[in-house]
């Protein structure tokens, strides 16, 4: 039953799906008279083919007797036929605005000289066909040309209803053609109006959208540089908490840097001393290894603090950890200990490598200031079961915080520390930085029982996806 049903189906759809990309296929420019042309190219189709088949029926199919003046309007209507393909060609070579109104010019020629030739009566059957041409004129070219063309038809209804009374010169005859006439540009003035109405407020409407297109163009523009101006100001606020961060770390550094020094002058020392060249050269390994210490510890601090841009990764949470066990143990006073808890397997996330690093250094720090007396500094890394996730808790000993001073924490430029010894934007930027990954963070603290910071960060699964969308 299907099959039935859907093969005429297609046997229509098909035909019309070629014609009308046929039609959409036009060169034109201008993108309104591109949408306007398939219309037109149907009317001027109908045009060419229709008026002819009508000639036919009237000459072959109706049994009423040929008037004198039908001659002049059936070549009259021939020539309109022809010239309708002519201009169908004009706009299948793209010039569209060129054969409409060269288009509209001829035919209100041609039917100012049908009216005189035939009379107003003999041309009432195509007044259908000159309200589409009427249409045409206001969609196609504009208002003036809409009502140039209605006072030009009310001019040849005007002049035919003069021939048709001078051929009939009956007072009747008049009578009932200046009813018929005056009925007749009233109808046209209806549509007139109607298409005019219509098309000023089409227009109206495109020019409001147009409008609100440039300016949502323009509000676009303005959020597009916001973004930017953010963003980079976000780079600028990361570098500046690194340069900070490492500023924290100067003692520590500087105490590693005295010992490796020592011990590059001790080994110095015991070269001096040594009677044999074995004795040099292990006193010179000494000053060899004491030196590459203090190079990766200098080359550490200056890929901390370097401006670079984000880079996000794929890394193991508990071998990173690991390696900024020593930067750790640099922040914290000798009376602070350090345990990091690690779980065995790895525990990955897709992160950017150096802000992790400054993530961990801006809560760390805070945990160092909350612990002038000594103390524990504990960091605990896990897998979040039935959850692609992976849970970091650092968690300190310090004097905590209140109520109202944990909620907030996070707000840029808050902070408890004395004047010239905090910014107030560390967490601010870890907060940012964990939301920006797709991951969350919350704080538990009570005075005098310490502070846990819980962050919760997507595994790479997770992350890579939304990087994908």
């Amino acid at each position: 039953m299907s099959t039935v049903l859907t093969t005429p189906l297609r046997w229509f759809v098909s035909p019309w799906r070629m014609l009308t990309g046929w039609l959409s296929r036009a060169p034109i420019d201008d993108p309104v008279d591109r949408r306007n042309a398939p219309m037109l190219q149907i009317l001027l189709l109908l045009l060419a083919f229709t008026p002819p088949l009508m000639w036919l029926y009237r000459i072959f199919g109706s049994d009423s007797p040929w008037r004198p003046g039908e001659t002049v309007s059936l070549v009259t209507s021939i020539v309109i036929s022809a010239f309708a393909l002519f201009n169908l060609w004009l706009v299948r070579r793209g010039r569209f605005q060129s054969a409409v109104r060269l288009l509209m010019v001829v035919l209100a020629i041609a039917m100012l000289l049908a009216y005189l030739g035939s009379g107003f009566v003999t041309n009432r059957y195509e007044q259908p066909i000159q309200a589409v041409w009427l249409i045409v004129a206001g969609l196609v070219i504009g208002r003036r040309a809409l009502w140039l063309m209605y006072g030009w038809m009310v001019l040849t209804f005007a002049a035919g209803s003069v021939v048709d009374f001078r051929a009939g010169n009956n007072a009747d005859t008049a009578m009932v053609l200046a009813v018929d006439c005056i009925i007749a540009a009233l109808i046209f003035l209806f549509i007139a109006i109607l298409v005019d109405r219509t098309v000023t407020a089409l227009r109206e409407s495109l020019l409001a959208a147009t409008r609100r297109g440039d300016e949502l163009v323009q509000v676009n523009r303005h959020l597009q540089a916001e973004i930017s101006e953010r963003e980079r100001m976000q780079e600028q606020l990361i570098h500046s908490q690194k340069v900070e961060a490492v500023g924290h770390l100067a003692s520590g550094v500087a105490h590693d840097f005295n010992h490796l020094l020592g011990l590059v002058l001790g080994y110095a020392a015991r070269g001096k001393r040594a009677d044999t060249d074995e004795e040099v050269q292990k006193a010179l390994a000494g000053v060899e290894s004491a030196a590459r210490r203090a190079t990766a510890v200098a080359q550490k601090l200056l890929s901390f603090s370097r401006k670079e841009v984000t880079r996000a990764e794929t890394f193991d949470v508990g071998a990173a950890l690991r390696e900024m066990r020593t930067m750790l143990c640099q922040l914290f006073d000798p009376k602070v200990e350090i345990v990091l808890d690690l779980p065995e397997r790895p525990a990955t996330i897709h992160f950017d490598r150096a802000q992790f690093e400054l993530m961990i250094i801006n809560l760390a720090v805070n945990a160092e200031h909350a612990m002038p007396e000594g103390g524990c500094f504990r960091i605990a890394v896990t897998q979040v079961h039935d959850t692609p996730a992976v849970a970091i808790d650092l968690h300190d000993t310090g004097h905590g915080m209140s109520e109202n001073v944990r909620a907030r924490i996070f707000e840029p430029f808050f902070t408890t520390k004395p004047s010239g010894q905090g910014t107030g934007l560390g967490l601010a930027v870890t907060r940012d930085l964990i939301f920006s990954a797709g991951g969350s963070i919350e704080v538990d603290s009570v005075p005098g029982a310490g502070t846990t910071f819980r962050i919760r960060l997507p595994a790479p699964a997770i992350a890579d996806l939304e990087l994908t969308v």
